[in-house]
């Protein structure tokens, strides 16, 4: 997984018998961040594995008292998940498929390319995290990392829950900004679950749900005789909140025509309804969302100012599902167990492979989709563990542009220039589109590189 999942740096062991190349991999990865052992003999390395945990480690291949293939075999049996980099003398990629076929994660060769074999650690580091965290959920089905109805322990999360209660804390009114599927809903409950109004009504109107006419009597009511059909008197929304909480969703739908007669209710505490004479006072605290930019809205004249001023007065943003990733499988196995407790049906399991597919995926839908996603794999899988081909054709066909070298389920192998277009783009995105440094990264000469990165374009717009 990413840092975010592990307050300890990365560990690395290596395993070298030569102990001045030992050395010099401690001397170059520890200021990158990494937390380097290393042993010159492989049972040393072995018996050290029994003590500590590492998140990957970085073995040569010819040694004395254990060759590279047989160390890989052994850890592989013993401390299963585990990645293996193999290291091997450039030209030997008989013995590199060798090492592979042992269980071995990856191979880089020598003389060692100090940015590919980072890379490569990464890669390594990713999925050893990976898969410590899809066991983790195996054993833990409990969810103790929320707030209120909101679930999540990333970084971005923990800020969010402090803000919540502090808002709680305070008969204020807030605006909920955030995209489609945020949780936008989720947090003004939260809100009002954690305030002195909790005993109190929590009424929720979507604004883009209703045309104008019946949003102005759902909101502020009606007399028996207002309009046809209006047979009796009707409480608004705003007086059904008394005393509680009343949460407008997407205001920024809102018509212009009913912008200043809410915000006159709001300013006054009190509605006239549609076709009464009298006003009927209220006390309800206000919780507004939208996923649009209001301050845009207000500058093109379709959301008005006073009114955005009235209702921004504790604004909270929910950060998009792609920037909290480390919340993507704890929501996951959330929406797998509820949906196996509400389907009746055994509890089903998140693979590796799964788990994979729903952190390359970037979840324009947010939360919502990841929600109905996981209703859907639970309902066609048929056995008990969630394979690729349940997920839906967005998330199962979605091309990451990483991928690991060790696969053996068929299913997930690309072709040689599908594997080279992706490590490029891949090279790309991790040296910030420096065409200079992935040239030298890749061993290819800028014209080559610009001439593939021209062909890519071409394929793609196809």
């Amino acid at each position: 997984m990413t840092d975010e999942t592990d307050i300890f740096p990365p560990r690395i062991l290596i395993v070298d018998d030569q102990q001045s190349m030992c050395e010099m991999l401690f001397d170059t990865l520890t200021p990158s961040g990494f937390e380097v052992q290393w042993k010159t003999k492989a049972v040393l390395a072995i018996e050290l594995l029994r003590e500590k945990v590492f998140d990957v480690v970085l073995t040569d291949l010819k040694m004395p008292d254990m060759s590279g293939i047989e160390f890989c075999q052994e850890v592989n049996r013993n401390h299963p998940g585990l990645p293996v980099v193999v290291m091997t003398a450039f030209g030997s990629l008989e013995a590199a498929v060798s090492a592979i076929r042992a269980g071995a994660f990856d191979f880089v060769t020598k003389p060692l390319d100090m940015d590919l074999l980072e890379i490569a650690i990464e890669r390594a580091i990713k999925q050893s995290r990976l898969q410590r965290e899809v066991r983790q959920l195996k054993n833990s089905l409990d969810i103790d990392v929320s707030f209120g109805k909101l679930i999540g322990k990333s970084p971005a999360m923990k800020v969010l829950y402090k803000q919540l209660s502090q808002v709680a804390a305070v008969d204020t009114t807030v605006l909920i900004t955030g995209e489609s599927g945020s949780g936008k809903e989720l947090a003004a409950h939260s809100i009002h679950q954690y305030s002195q109004r909790r005993d109190h009504p929590f009424v929720a109107i979507n604004c883009a749900a209703l045309p104008e006419s019946l949003m102005e009597s759902e909101l502020f009511g009606h007399v028996a005789g207002a309009f046809t059909g209006a047979d009796q008197n009707h409480d608004g929304l705003l007086v059904r909140a008394n005393g509680g909480t009343l949460f407008l969703d997407e205001i920024g739908e809102m018509s212009p025509a009913l912008q200043p007669k809410l915000l006159r209710a709001l300013e006054a505490n009190c509605v006239r309804p549609v076709g009464g004479s009298e006003e009927i006072q209220f006390d309800a605290r206000l919780v507004a969302a939208t996923n649009r930019d209001l301050e845009t809205a207000v500058e093109a004249g379709t959301f008005r100012e006073d009114l955005f001023y009235r209702i921004n007065v504790v604004p909270i943003h929910l950060p998009p599902l792609r920037q909290r990733s480390s919340d993507i499988l704890i929501l996951a196995q959330f929406f797998v167990k509820m949906f196996s407790e509400k389907s009746k049906a055994e509890m089903k399991e998140i693979t590796e492979s799964v788990a994979q597919r729903l952190l390359d995926y970037q979840w324009p839908g947010n939360v919502r989709e990841l929600r109905n996603a996981m209703e859907r794999a639970v309902t066609l899988s048929e056995g008990t563990k969630l394979r690729i081909e349940d997920l839906p054709d967005s998330i199962r066909n979605y091309q990451s542009r990483t991928m690991v070298i060790a696969s053996d389920k068929p299913e997930e192998l690309r072709s040689l220039e599908e594997v080279e277009k992706r490590y490029i783009l891949h090279v790309l995105d991790t040296v910030d589109g420096n065409r200079t440094v992935a040239s030298k990264i890749l061993g290819l000469d800028r014209k080559t590189l610009y001439r593939k990165l021209i062909r890519y374009e071409q394929t793609d717009s196809q």
